[in-house]
């Protein structure tokens, strides 16, 4: 048997069915937990982001429209206006350390180096603007289109195209190298 598409779980789960939420949440919850996690700066914040997002996938299950949009695309949204709510609470961002992923086995020469590479390159991405970041993690991180994250942070897909350019530009200016990017972003990571 195959498995229920995320249409097929989210009619489900307007009808009040439990088990089909708790697929959802086992098939979302890493990717939305890690986007939520690189954007508010700690595991503790994703951790609650992506609570409090699931919450509102339970109660809002009926104004889920199948077809409209792809059920991860209505997530991220939801996902990321919590987001915004919580940084309109407070306006300052400090993204972990540990969010980047280290080459395996690294010695311990290149593990200090890329420890130190990535902390410039958090600091980097921490201080863009909050558009250029949440773009730049949707479309490189998450791997979502630019049209579907255009959706997701409720904008034009030129203006997705234009955060991406600028967040480009502004992590080459604040690491002073040449921040290597495709400049013909398809939103593939």
């Amino acid at each position: 048997m195959a498995e229920p598409s995320d249409d097929d779980l989210m009619q489900a789960v307007s009808a009040g069915d439990q088990a089909a939420f708790n697929r959802l949440v086992n098939r979302h919850l890493p990717a939305l937990h890690r986007y939520l996690t690189h954007l508010a700066g700690s595991a503790a914040d994703g951790d609650e982001l992506s609570q409090e997002a699931f919450l509102r996938v339970w109660q809002s299950a009926n104004s889920f429209q199948s077809g409209k949009a792809r059920f991860t695309t209505w997530l991220h949204r939801i996902a990321h206006n919590l987001y915004i709510d919580e940084i309109r609470k407070r306006r300052t961002v400090d993204l972990p350390e540990d969010v980047m992923v280290i080459d395996e086995d690294p010695g311990p020469e290149q593990q200090a180096l890329l420890g130190q590479e990535r902390r410039v390159l958090l600091q980097a991405l921490s201080e863009l603007p909050e558009a250029q970041r949440s773009a730049l993690l949707l479309c490189r991180v998450q791997g979502f289109s630019n049209q579907e994250a255009a959706a997701i942070l409720d904008t034009g897909v030129r203006a997705v195209e234009s955060l991406l350019a600028r967040a480009r530009r502004g992590l080459r200016r604040r690491l002073g190298t040449s921040f290597r990017s495709d400049d013909t972003d398809a939103g593939q990571p």
